[in-house]
């Protein structure tokens, strides 16, 4: 996966001399996150339960395998980062695929999705799902460090607050995290950098 310049464990809060998205820029990419998570909060696993998801029991689906919302055009699909957890405590992890078009160069938008195995009566393994979309390519950022934790999965969103933005330096950080609560995967928003 390629590495940001914005990305790196060393980057401070406020670290970026060059930011200056202010507290609207970062509302309205707040509420755009917030639509898409209370869409993927609705697409539950069919035993959904309320209860902590343990580690992942078994292997997620396989996010080679799945076919995805996104337009690629002539470009394959590029899955550049997975993470699985067994969310919903049912036996069979889910997988969180981060996607995008192999382009060749540059680096094009990643979209987050929600992987589940599909139910299909046989003894073969199971297809994958996309059970919800959790970021949208269209928004425009690459997701960084994406990780499972006890009862979700974090990521870090990086993009750009303006075509003036060089694509070297990209002006947009925020973490985010994905929480299992209440029988929901919830998007927990981290706080913006350079917010007080």
């Amino acid at each position: 996966m390629q590495q940001s310049a914005v990305s790196s464990p060393g980057t401070e809060p406020g670290g970026l001399p060059h930011t200056h998205s202010g507290a609207r820029h970062w509302l309205v990419t707040a509420v755009a996150i917030a639509a898409v998570a209370g869409a993927a909060a609705l697409v539950q696993p069919a035993d959904a339960g309320a209860t902590a998801a343990e580690p992942a029991a078994g292997t997620g689906p396989d996010p080679l395998a799945a076919v995805y919302p996104l337009d690629c055009g002539p470009f394959e699909v590029l899955v550049t980062d997975q993470a699985e957890l067994d969310l919903d405590a049912d036996g069979r992890a889910e997988t969180v695929a981060v996607v995008r078009c192999d382009a060749g160069s540059g680096t094009p938008p990643n979209g987050v999705y929600l992987l589940t195995h599909t139910d299909h009566g046989g003894d073969g393994p199971a297809t994958p799902r996309v059970a919800a979309t959790l970021v949208e390519p269209d928004e425009g950022m690459t997701v960084d460090d994406l990780r499972a934790e006890e009862t979700g999965f974090t990521a870090r969103l990086v993009g750009y607050s303006s075509v003036d933005v060089p694509r070297c330096c990209p002006d947009l950080l925020r973490d985010v995290a994905w929480q299992w609560q209440d029988g929901r995967l919830q998007l927990i928003p981290g706080r913006a950098p350079n917010s007080v």
